[in-house]
C-alpha cells in the first residue's frame, strides 16, 4: 500500500485472519477424520464396483457354457433321433441290415462323446455360477462397508454443525463397522 492509502477493517476481519491458526481444533480434527473416511470410502467403492463387474463376467461365462451345453444336448437329441430312424429302418422288409446296424452303432458311439462334452460344459457352467455367487457375496460386503463409511461421514458433518461431541461415538462406530465389513470382504468371508 502507498502511504496515502488506509484500510478499514470490519469487526469480523480479525477473526477471519486467525481462523486457521489453531482456533478450532475440534472442527479441524473432524475435518481430517472426514477426509480420511472419504478416502477410505473411495477405495471401498472401487472394490465394490470391481467385484460386481467380475461377478457379472463370471455369470456371463456361466451363461456361455450353459448355452454350449444346450447345443451339445441338442446335438445329442439329433443323433438319438437319427438312431431311432435307423432302428425303424432296420425292421422294415427288404432293408439294408448291415448299413442300418452300422449306423445305429455309430450313433450310439457318437452320443457317448456328445453326452460327455455336454456334461463337462454343464459342470463348467456350474463352476462359473458358484464363482459369481461368491464374488457377489464379497461385493455385498464392500457395499455395506461403503454405506457405513457414508453414514460416518454424514455423522461427522452433523457433529461439526451441532458441535455435539457425543455424536463422535456414532462416527467412530460406523467407521469401525465399515472396517469390519471391509476385512470380511478382503478375506472373502
Amino acid at each position: 500500500m502507498s502511504e496515502e492509502e488506509f484500510e478499514v477493517h470490519g469487526p469480523h476481519d480479525h477473526e477471519l485472519e486467525h481462523a486457521g491458526h489453531g482456533g478450532d481444533s475440534f472442527s479441524s480434527k473432524i475435518a481430517v477424520t472426514t477426509a480420511i473416511l472419504a478416502t477410505v470410502g473411495a477405495f471401498f467403492s472401487y472394490q465394490a464396483g470391481s467385484t460386481q463387474n467380475e461377478a457379472a463376467m463370471f455369470k456371463n461365462n456361466a451363461a456361455i457354457k450353459k448355452t454350449e451345453a444346450s447345443d451339445q444336448w441338442n446335438f445329442f437329441q439329433a443323433k438319438s433321433s437319427k438312431q431311432d430312424l435307423a432302428e425303424l429302418a432296420l425292421i422294415q422288409p427288404n432293408s439294408n441290415q448291415d448299413k442300418f446296424t452300422a449306423a445305429i452303432k455309430r450313433y450310439d458311439s457318437e452320443k457317448i462323446d456328445i453326452k460327455k462334452a455336454a456334461e463337462k460344459l454343464e459342470a463348467e457352467s456350474k463352476e462359473w455360477d458358484e464363482k459369481s455367487e461368491a464374488l457377489m457375496h464379497v461385493h455385498h460386503r464392500w457395499t455395506l462397508a461403503m454405506t457405513l463409511i457414508q453414514i460416518a461421514i454424514s455423522l461427522a458433518a452433523i457433529t461439526i454443525l451441532t458441535r455435539k461431541k457425543s455424536l463422535l461415538a456414532g462416527v467412530y462406530s460406523m467407521a469401525l463397522g465399515s472396517l469390519v465389513f471391509a476385512v470380511l470382504a478382503l478375506l472373502h468371508i
